[in-house]
């Protein structure tokens, strides 16, 4: 069984074998909120999108939304979820994907699924996804424990690797009810405005 996060076969075998904690099986209602509050047609990047639950609310408040998967189980799982919207999906490496810029990138169990060793290259990765203006926004784990995955960050952490290109507009507490048993209580509401 592959160990290291990093690599799809580690994934492919959670998913097949069931182990899936990350899984909230459903949209949180921060992010159901914060859709709410949006005009319709952004350009909205889903990377690591698991299921898919949150590709789908995207597309349902009239977002142009993409999302990526480098697990074959992973995918799969996506395209069962969003039947119709499954075409939304794509096979490929956050790290080497070819895409003109989004408005918005959601993250949520993503960074936190990556070895930290991979987090500046995630943070580069980010702000060139993002145009100018455009959003990080989601959920962020924050813990000290050193193995995952989830791997936690402290908001310090997040700052440094976030700050060159980013600004922080937006940090809320996220109630139990609305987080993952996995996260619960170390998982904050974010949004990272890209510098212009």
């Amino acid at each position: 069984m592959a160990q290291d996060s990093s690599l799809p076969e580690f994934w492919d075998t959670r998913y097949r074998g069931g182990v899936t904690p990350w899984d909230a099986a459903g949209v949180p209602p921060r992010l159901e909120s914060w859709l709410q509050a949006r005009k319709p047609g952004l350009r909205a990047l889903v990377p690591g999108c698991g299921t898919g639950y949150e590709v789908r609310a995207f597309a349902e408040h009239g977002h142009d939304v993409v999302a990526i998967e480098f697990a074959d189980a992973a995918l799969e799982a996506a395209r069962r979820e969003l039947g119709a919207l499954s075409e939304r999906v794509r096979k490929a490496d956050f790290f080497a994907f070819e895409a003109e810029p989004f408005d918005v990138i959601y993250e949520r169990a993503f960074m936190a699924a990556l070895p930290r060793r991979l987090w500046p290259q995630w943070a580069a990765r980010v702000a060139e996804l993002l145009r100018p203006g455009g959003e990080l926004v989601g959920f962020f784990y924050f813990d000290d424990n050193p193995r995952g995955p989830p791997f936690g960050a402290s908001s310090e952490q997040l700052a440094e690797l976030l700050q060159k290109d980013f600004q922080l507009v937006e940090d809320r507490a996220i109630a139990p009810s609305e987080s993952i048993p996995v996260f619960q209580g170390k998982e904050r509401w974010q949004v990272w405005k890209r510098r212009i």
